[in-house]
C-alpha cells in the first residue's frame, strides 16, 4: 500500500492543475469494482471513461507479484463456485474460458486448471495435520454430534426463504431476504448467535473465528450474526466437474481475474493518480489529481467512485452531509501480507501431502497458501509460500499503528518463529521475506452496521452526475460484491433516468 501518497490527502497542499484533460465517465479506484464499472461500460458500448488508480498497478486487494520461479498473490486467492445469483461472476468466467458452456447451466463446466488441485485445505492441530478445516482427531462423540448439526444448520440456511420469496442469505447480499425477522440478526454478533443456538463446541468456535478472521479481519465476537451467517450459508455453486465447496485459483490468487476485467478497458487505466479534490457542477464534474510531480484537472461528464468511502468526504467538500456520515460511520480491519520465497518445499514433520491452503490452529496468523500447488505437470525446485494475519485482536487504530510502526524485521521474525512450529527448516530454505501491510484492508461488518441505514445510503446514493461503487456499499469486501457493486454503478450511467 503506497502509504506515503495517501497520506497526503490528510496534509493536503497539492500542486495547483497545471493542464486539463475531458472524458466521459471519469472512474476514481482501480480495484475490483472500478474494474468491473469499466468492464460493463465497455461491454455496453462506451468507451469515453477513464480509470484512475492510486497505487502503482490495478488490482486493489487482487493484486499479485511475480518471481522467476512463479506468480504469487498479495491479497485475495480464490473465488468459490458462483451459484446462478452471481450472474455476472458467471459471465466474466465464461468470457475468460474458465466456464465453459452455457454461464446459466445449473452446474457447469470449470476449467481444471482453475480448480483448485487436492488437497484443497487442512488445518495443523496439536502436532498433526487434519484434512479440511474443522478438526477431527481428539474429538469426543458430543462435539462431533455439534459439528454435525451445525452443517446441517448451514445447509438449511442455504436453502432457506424469507417471507419476501428470496433466499435469506444471497450473494451479491443485496438479492438476499429482506425478512426484518432475519435483518434483526444483524443487532447481534455471530458468537451471541452460536451460543444461543448451542453451538459451543472448541472447535466450532474456532471454526467461526477463522472465516471472520479470513473474510472480515474480525473475530466472530466482533461481527455481525447476519454478516457469520452469510460467510457460510450464502454459497450454493455447483459444478458438472467439481464438488461445491470446490474454489477457483491460480499461482497468482486472484489477479488473472482483474486482468480478465482490465482488458475490456484497454489503455484507459491511468495508475500513480491520485484524486485531491473533486467538485460537481451542474454541467460537469471536476476532479483534480496529482500525477507525479503535476496535478491535472480532469473535467468528466460522470464520475463513478470506486475507492474506499471513507476517503471521499476529505476529496469532496460539499459533500451531503447525511452521505458523509454514512462515509465515516465504518471503520476498516487493518491485515498482514508477506510472501516467503523456499528454494525447495518445506519439511513435513509426519509426511502430510502438501496441500494449497494450509491453516494453523493455535496461532496469530490465519496460515498460508502454496503458490505452486497448481502446477500438477511441473515440479519447480522452490515454491512461495504467502502468509495471512489479520490483526483482529487489536482496535483498528490501534492495529494500524501496529502495522505501520513495527520494523519490517520484526513482522519477518514473527512470521519465521510462528511458521517454524510447523515446518523446521522453513529459516534456512526462505531466500527472500516481502511483508505487505494494509492498514484499510476491508470494512469491517460490525454488529449493527449493515441495516441500520448507514450503509443503505451509501448504497442509494447517486447525484445528478456522481455514483458510489464499492464493495464498502456491502459492507465486507468479497469479490462478488465488489463486480456487483461496480456494474451496478455503471448501469446507473448507462441509464441515469432509472429510479434508484
Amino acid at each position: 500500500m503506497n502509504q506515503e501518497l495517501g497520506h497526503r490527502l490528510r496534509d493536503g497542499r497539492f500542486p495547483a492543475p497545471s493542464e486539463v484533460q475531458k472524458t466521459g465517465v471519469l472512474i476514481v479506484g482501480g480495484g475490483v469494482s472500478g474494474l468491473s464499472a469499466a468492464w460493463q461500460l465497455a461491454r455496453s458500448g462506451r468507451d469515453d471513461f477513464l480509470v484512475l488508480e492510486m497505487e502503482s498497478e490495478f488490482g486493489g486487494n487482487s493484486r499479485a507479484g511475480l518471481s522467476p520461479l512463479v506468480a504469487y498473490p498479495w491479497g485475495a486467492h480464490y473465488l468459490p463456485l458462483p451459484g446462478r445469483e452471481s450472474v455476472h461472476v458467471r459471465e466474466l468466467l465464461s468470457e475468460l474460458g474458465v466456464l465453459q458452456g452455457d454461464p446459466a447451466a445449473p452446474k457447469p463446466i470449470y476449467d481444471e486448471r482453475y480448480l483448485c488441485a487436492t488437497p484443497q485445505e487442512r488445518v495443523y492441530r496439536n502436532g498433526l495435520w487434519d484434512e479440511g478445516l474443522l478438526p477431527q482427531r481428539g474429538i469426543d462423540a458430543g462435539e462431533r454430534a455439534q459439528q454435525r448439526r451445525f452443517h446441517e444448520r448451514m445447509d438449511a440456511l442455504k436453502q432457506a426463504r424469507g417471507r419476501d420469496g428470496r433466499r435469506l442469505f444471497a450473494i451479491p447480499m443485496a438479492l438476499s431476504s429482506r425478512d426484518p425477522e432475519w435483518l434483526a440478526l444483524d443487532r447481534i454478533s455471530f458468537a451471541r448467535w452460536l451460543s444461543d443456538n448451542g453451538f459451543t463446541a472448541p472447535t466450532l468456535r474456532w471454526l467461526a473465528d477463522y472465516a471472520c478472521r479470513d473474510d472480515y479481519g474480525m473475530a466472530c465476537d466482533q461481527v455481525s450474526a447476519w454478516a457469520g451467517l452469510h460467510y457460510f450459508a450464502c454459497r450454493n455453486g455447483e459444478s458438472a466437474n467439481a464438488s461445491g465447496d470446490t474454489v477457483l485459483t491460480a499461482p497468482e490468487g486472484n489477479a488473472w481475474l482483474v486482468r480478465g476485467l482490465a482488458r475490456k478497458a484497454g489503455g484507459r487505466i491511468l495508475t500513480g493518480a491520485l484524486v485531491w479534490r473533486i467538485e460537481e457542477g451542474k454541467s460537469a464534474v471536476s476532479v483534480d489529481v496529482l500525477m507525479g510531480e503535476k496535478s491535472v484537472r480532469f473535467i468528466a461528464q460522470q464520475v463513478i467512485w470506486a475507492a474506499p468511502v471513507f476517503v471521499l468526504p476529505r476529496v469532496w467538500p460539499a459533500i451531503p452531509g447525511d452521505l458523509k456520515a454514512a462515509a465515516l460511520a465504518g471503520d476498516y480491519a487493518p491485515w498482514l501480507t508477506a510472501n516467503l520465497h523456499l528454494s525447495a518445499m518445506p519439511e513435513e514433520r509426519y509426511g502430510a501431502p502438501a496441500a494449497w491452503d494450509n491453516v494453523f490452529y493455535d496461532s496469530p496468523g490465519l496460515g498460508y497458501v502454496t503458490a505452486t500447488h497448481q502446477l500438477i505437470r511441473r515440479r519447480p525446485g522452490g515454491t512461495v509460500l504467502t502468509y495471512y494475519r489479520a490483526l483482529h485482536e487489536l482496535a483498528p487504530a490501534d492495529g494500524r499503528r501496529l502495522l505501520m510502526e513495527t520494523p519490517r524485521e520484526a513482522w519477518a521474525e514473527g512470521i519465521l518463529a510462528e511458521l517454524e512450529q510447523v515446518h523446521p527448516d522453513i529459516r534456512q530454505l526462505t531466500t527472500r521475506l516481502d511483508v505487505f501491510r494494509n492498514g484499510h484492508a476491508m470494512r469491517r461488518p460490525v454488529p449493527g452496521s449493515l441495516f441500520s441505514g448507514q450503509r443503505e445510503k451509501l448504497a442509494g446514493f447517486q447525484s445528478a452526475r456522481l455514483t458510489l461503487a464499492h464493495a464498502d456499499l456491502s459492507g465486507f469486501s468479497l469479490f462478488e460484491e465488489a463486480q456487483y457493486r461496480g456494474i451496478l454503478a455503471a448501469g446507473r450511467v448507462l441509464q441515469p433516468q432509472v429510479a434508484r
